[in-house]
């Protein structure tokens, strides 16, 4: 049996960052595996051996856990895979052998670095999607790591090919292609591997969606329900017309507004996604909903993160909350389609698109890169104006 556990050695130093090492028992034999992992004392249980994620810097902390999971995972399958080869081993076998693992450059032990500096630096939205498409193409792949160099267009190709044999809608593998293309071309720009562009034969571009608009007039309905009775279903609705008010605002960077963001009847943010600045006019409508709920004293200037500690998780249950109740307020609206807080994001570019706004001007009210993004979100509108002309058609019949 070998045991493989984390241990935390102090600093010789008063109030310096310790270091975490691997302890690696066989056979009775201890051996240390050392690593560049630092944390506090009181950042770290030892009992649960597990980094302690709160204080100052819980995106360090996040970013050194994620390394920790993947290096004891790595070295389980270290000890699995010598134990298949029937032969005697020690711990200095496992050591041994993790080094040579590690030394040869492969995609998942590369993108789980991608992912742990992401979390580092609070991209923690990136991450995300890194960790889901890393997940599925590991699922793909049956758990087989592969080296950076052996990623080819055929790869890619079979991994396109397990992903329509699962249904799995085009525009979410482009999603999956383009972050791995994205750490492909990290790993090139390190050196880690020549260019063979092997994304070039799949597909990386996206498809019309389903329209998800909502037209004003019924924003005006939302609006208007007297939803006095049920206060979870009225902060929902509240969400949904700020995200509108503040043309189309996604619900993570709502989540993250501070009180300072707010100066001079000025709202400026920066977007989580794409680090974009925005300045917005503050508007009657937006101080009311404010207004409504009693005032944070977390600094955030809407009720979604109430406290401080595990902000994410926070976010993450409000989102959920709010779509599930924007989900019945459809019911009561009577849409063929369910609302999210997407939707108030696509119905600001729609209506604003009615207006004759120029694109350019809805890109830019939108924090959109290009103007080639807001196209992408409009393009489903595209679809009425055939409608319309297809029933003018029929009913020459």
């Amino acid at each position: 049996m070998t045991s493989i556990k984390i241990k935390f050695r102090p600093s010789t130093v008063e109030g310096k960052e310790g270091g975490l090492y691997f302890q690696i028992i066989h056979n009775r034999i201890v051996r240390q595996l050392n690593t560049d992992y630092k944390v506090f004392a009181c950042e770290w249980d030892a009992e649960s051996e597990s980094i302690v994620i709160e204080g100052k810097r819980p995106n360090l902390l996040l970013g050194i856990q994620e390394r920790l999971t993947w290096d004891i995972a790595h070295l389980e399958k270290v000890v699995r895979t010598l134990e298949m080869k029937h032969r005697r081993f020690s711990a200095d076998d496992v050591i041994a052998m993790f080094h040579k693992k590690t030394k040869e450059s492969s995609l998942f032990s590369f993108m789980h670095g991608v992912i742990a500096q992401l979390k580092q630096l609070g991209k923690v939205r990136t991450s995300e999607t890194y960790t889901a498409t890393l997940k599925s193409f590991m699922a793909f792949r049956k758990e087989q790591d592969v080296p950076l160099d052996g990623i080819s267009s055929d790869l890619m190709l079979l991994y396109e090919a397990h992903l329509k044999g699962r249904d799995v809608s085009m525009n979410t593998i482009s999603f999956y292609m383009r972050n791995l293309r994205a750490v492909y071309n990290r790993a090139v720009e390190k050196g880690l591997t020549p260019q063979n562009n092997p994304f070039r034969h799949v597909y990386t571009g996206v498809d019309k969606t389903v329209k998800r608009a909502i037209p004003i007039k019924t924003i005006k309905a939302l609006k208007e329900l007297d939803l006095s009775m049920k206060p979870s279903s009225d902060f929902a609705r509240d969400m949904f017309m700020f995200s509108f008010y503040t043309r189309g605002m996604s619900f993570v960077d709502m989540a993250y507004l501070k009180k300072k963001d707010l100066q001079n009847g000025i709202l400026t943010y920066r977007r989580r996604k794409t680090g974009q600045e925005l300045a917005i006019k503050w508007e009657k409508c937006m101080a009311e909903i404010i207004t409504k709920y009693p005032e944070s004293k977390t600094g955030f200037l809407l009720p979604i993160i109430k406290e401080h500690g595990n902000e994410r998780r926070q976010y993450d249950n409000a989102l959920h909350l709010v779509n599930y109740r924007l989900k019945e307020l459809s019911t009561m609206l009577k849409l063929q389609r369910p609302l999210t807080m997407y939707v108030a994001r696509h119905s600001w570019a729609s209506a604003a698109k009615a207006k004759n706004v120029p694109l350019s001007v809805i890109s830019e009210g939108m924090g959109h890169n290009s103007e080639t993004t807001t196209q992408i979100y409009l393009a489903s509108l595209e679809t009425s104006v055939v409608d319309k002309a297809n029933k003018m058609i029929l009913g020459l019949l």
